[in-house]
């Protein structure tokens, strides 16, 4: 088990539930909360992702993300559909925040990623959420795609630990980071559950208007791994084995991508051998709007995801995970109804 850490000695702080309120008033809540929680600076000249947008998100702007200085989610349920060390019987505690910092073709949570589904909540909101997540019965708190509010995140965790929250936190991305907002996080995540999409620039480009991606994404696992460079696992109490800390690097296996998903696994094991886990998916699914990548307008096959396997086990990959069965569907994909918010 990993080591506990010394209790902070804050009295705990109380916490209010999140209210609707006019623009306007939320302008002015939002320059109110930064300044209470200390990221006035960072949200007025925003350079949390690679995109650099330099946008005064307090005034309102909009950065890359699609996001102003409000945290925005559109969910915030028990989710079982992670991996089974994060998921386990009970569920992962998944924050699904709006806004991403990528633009990628095949996104299933479009929706939320790039069209603003979701509802506006407070720092004090969102620690409340995490409360009552782990009451719930949460294996862990799990940040979906969380950069673009990591300094508000960051906050949220602290007040949610002082007022109890002892449960792992989990921060799920598709790993377009930038190591100094990581940073920001250190000490509060636990387990880091990134993707490595690609292997190299000319799908990142053409897929994820981000030629840089493989690039920025390998210096963001690097810190990543420094941060917690060991996995610990511990039976639950349903009697699976869950992750407590460590890291988790996803590969989503593209139709026609082979050869890109074998620079992929080459680089993981080759930089970190079994010091990480890799879980390779086979869950991709066609969305609507793809006409213009025909390539990408179909599933992947059985037997070219098996020889992705077979080629890992080559490798010399021993902590993995690999999905059994078809390829995922689109009524995987939850309900962006404000669930739990």
């Amino acid at each position: 088990m990993p080591s506990e850490k010394k209790k902070e000695t804050d009295k705990p702080e109380k916490i209010k539930a999140g209210e609707n309120m006019p623009a306007e008033a939320g302008m002015h809540a939002a320059v109110l909360e930064a300044r209470r929680f200390g990221y006035e600076e960072i949200m007025r000249d925003c350079t949390l992702c690679p995109r650099n947008c330099h946008v005064d998100r307090l005034s309102g702007k909009k950065g890359y993300c699609g996001q102003t200085a409000r945290i925005r989610a559109a969910r915030a349920a028990l989710h079982y559909w992670e991996e089974p060390c994060i998921s386990g019987e009970k569920g992962s505690g998944a924050v699904f925040f709006s806004g991403c910092p990528l633009r990628c073709v095949f996104c299933q949570n479009s929706v939320i990623a790039e069209e603003g589904a979701g509802q506006e909540v407070s720092v004090e909101r969102l620690a409340e959420i995490f409360l009552r997540l782990q009451t719930d019965g949460a294996n862990n708190i799990n940040l979906v795609t969380p950069t673009h509010f990591v300094p508000q995140t960051a906050a949220a965790l602290r007040m949610a630990k002082r007022n109890g929250l002892r449960i792992p936190v989990v921060y799920n991305t598709g790993s377009y980071e930038k190591p100094e907002t990581l940073k920001l996080m250190e000490g509060l995540v636990d387990i880091y559950l990134p993707d490595l999409k690609y292997g190299s620039a000319e799908p990142g480009k053409r897929y994820s208007n981000a030629p840089d991606y493989f690039e920025t994404a390998a210096s963001a696992i690097a810190e990543m791994v420094r941060q917690v460079p060991e996995a610990v696992f511990e039976e639950g109490e349903e009697g699976m084995a869950l992750m407590k800390r460590g890291v988790i690097v996803r590969h989503l296996v593209l139709p026609g991508g082979s050869m890109d998903s074998r620079r992929v696994l080459r680089f993981l094991h080759e930089t970190y051998g079994n010091r990480i886990y890799i879980s390779i998916m086979n869950q991709y699914t066609p969305m609507r709007g793809l006409e213009g990548y025909p390539e990408l307008n179909r599933r992947v096959g059985r037997r070219a995801y098996d020889r992705l396997i077979d080629f890992a086990i080559g490798l010399g990959i021993e902590n993995g995970f690999i999905q059994e069965g078809g390829t995922a569907k689109e009524s995987f994909v939850p309900l962006w109804d404000g669930t739990g918010l």
